[in-house]
């Protein structure tokens, strides 16, 4: 098998998690913003995009070069070994970005990268004419940040955040990939009661049900790099023989999503059995101020009602107390609330034993973390 570069990408903030996720299925890798680096083969890439919980995207990285003309551009381009990734007949749209650049224009640079790998191919196939463009679809991407031009290829397709159990969602749904973190964040361990108070369409239960038995987050959906030829299709048949290995479905678990909106109990409900968890995660109907927590040792994570809208501030600053107040008769449980709301530990009544701040989307938040005291 060859031996390829390749680019994880994450949302701000949640670089370390995917990069302990890439160290857990046994490669190294290195940091920068939004982006983790490693190496492998094709099993890599397709036990990367099966396993990573967090990660955006898995890219392959043709070439890395400066660049500050378009000729440049065209001839660092050109100069690749694009028939190593692209058949003949491949479709390859090309997306771009730029940013502190000399080569600030996108789309120009979009049409020279096309160019200059059309006329690579064309050298590389013995062809005249046009491209046809018929056969598979490689997404590239030239990406310039600071006059360096990374040229990637995107083996994913849709954003990893897309498991395929989503069927319906509510007015301010949270990515998967993000309440996957929140869950990791929280160290939740299976035989501990979970509970999210504000569960919406259920993502943050139904993520951590996946983590909790075991389930690789993309054993429900296909990835673009399946349609490659290059891709054995061998390669992708051990490494969902290795999901279902390695899975535990037999685990019990003890799931608990509420929310006060019966309509998107309904939506967390199908999703769930649309995952496979109906009969796992356990979704009721109920205002925050009716919570009742059993058990000991348990883990309460939510994303609830920032107030972004006017209005609703005073809203959400009532509920924090409400749940503080709650989780106050409860010193055993951990609470890990994602919030915008910069006097949340205020309104909850007690500091958080830590802060990390997030982006929910565009949206500058905080996860405030109340340890409990394990009994």
């Amino acid at each position: 098998m060859s031996e390829y570069k390749l680019m994880a990408t994450a949302a701000m903030g949640l670089e370390s998690i995917v990069a302990s996720e890439i160290k857990d299925l046994g490669y190294e890798c290195q940091t920068e913003n939004g982006k983790v680096y490693f190496q492998g083969n094709e099993e890599t890439i397709a036990r990367a995009n099966m396993w990573l919980r967090v990660g955006d995207r898995v890219r392959i990285i043709v070439g890395e070069f400066k660049a500050y003309t378009f000729d440049e551009l065209f001839e660092r381009t050109k100069a690749l070994p694009w028939e190593e990734f692209l058949p003949a007949d491949a479709a390859f749209p090309v997306a771009g970005k730029s940013v502190k650049s000399k080569l600030f224009s996108v789309p120009d640079c979009q049409a020279i990268v096309k160019k200059a790998i059309v006329e690579r191919l064309k050298t590389a196939y013995n062809r005249t004419g046009f491209l046809e463009e018929s056969g598979p679809l490689f997404k590239l991407e030239v990406s310039i940040l600071k006059d360096k031009v990374t040229l990637t290829i995107n083996s994913s397709g849709q954003g990893l955040h897309k498991r395929g159990y989503r069927l319906g969602q509510g007015d301010a749904p949270l990515k998967e990939t993000m309440a996957a973190a929140l869950v990791k964040l929280s160290r939740w361990s299976p035989n501990r009661p979970f509970v999210d108070p504000f569960c919406g369409s259920g993502t943050i239960a139904i993520e951590a049900a996946m983590i909790g038995q075991n389930l690789a987050p993309g054993y429900n959906r296909s990835f673009l790099s399946e349609e490659w030829p290059w891709m054995n299709a061998q390669v992708w048949d051990r490494v969902r023989e290795e999901v279902e290995d390695v899975a535990k479905y037999d685990l019990e678990l003890d799931i608990r999503g509420y929310d006060v909106d019966y309509n998107i109990i309904s939506i967390a409900q199908r999703n769930a059995l649309e995952a496979g968890f109906t009969d796992i995660i356990s979704f009721e109907q109920q205002d925050v101020r009716d919570l009742k927590i059993e058990g000991h040792n348990g883990v309460l994570i939510a994303n609830p009602p920032y107030g972004e809208r006017l209005g609703e501030v005073e809203e959400a600053e009532e509920i924090a107390g409400v749940l503080g107040k709650i989780m106050e008769q409860h010193p055993s449980w951990s609470v890990y609330i994602l919030s915008s709301l910069e006097n949340y530990e205020e309104m909850y009544g007690k500091r958080a034993t830590k802060k990390r701040k997030l982006f929910n989307g565009f949206i500058r938040t905080d996860l405030y973390q109340f340890w409990g005291q394990r009994s």
